[in-house]
């Protein structure tokens, strides 16, 4: 063959696939118009069927987004609640400190030291947190097997459960 029928092969190869690839370019635009033309048929169809936007597709995809929305909420609450519980314990944990601190300079210096009943602050402070962990355990109830001072995880259990 010479050179003449080679390129003429070449052409009619290249020719043929380009035809293939245009048939299937054109069947992928008409299944992709069908398609179209189908979801705007359903969509008239339940808009007439059912009532403000109480399209069951429409409805499903926003139930689906909204457990997405609620499992990224909860691990964010989740961190949040470790972070609080750990400054209400560095709280606690300062607070406590400074108290027995304060205290032996009292007794250092001749000072009686103050005691839970006349110091009002460190005494709301308790009170405070021994009311929460008494909610807590209510809302609980008994099967909560938690720490007793995470009173956050014990908060958030009971407000998890009951939704």
């Amino acid at each position: 063959m010479s050179r003449k029928g080679k390129s003429l092969f070449g052409r009619k190869m290249g020719q043929e696939h380009h035809e293939a690839t245009e048939g299937l370019v054109r069947l992928l635009t008409k299944a992709n118009h069908d398609l179209t033309a189908v979801q705007h048929r359903l969509d008239k169809e339940f808009q007439q069927i059912y009532p403000q936007n109480a399209n069951p597709m429409k409805l499903v995809s926003r139930i689906k987004k909204i457990q997405q929305d609620l499992s990224t909420l909860e691990d964010q609450c989740r961190h949040l609640l470790t972070a609080k519980q750990d400054l209400i314990d560095k709280a606690r944990t300062t607070l406590v400190g400074n108290r027995n601190l304060v205290q032996r300079m009292e007794a250092s210096m001749g000072i009686s030291p103050t005691t839970d009943s006349h110091d009002s602050a460190f005494a709301n402070f308790n009170q405070i947190i021994d009311e929460w962990k008494v909610q807590a355990r209510t809302k609980a109830g008994d099967e909560m097997e938690t720490d007793v001072d995470d009173i956050n995880t014990l908060l958030f259990s009971t407000i998890v459960s009951s939704n």
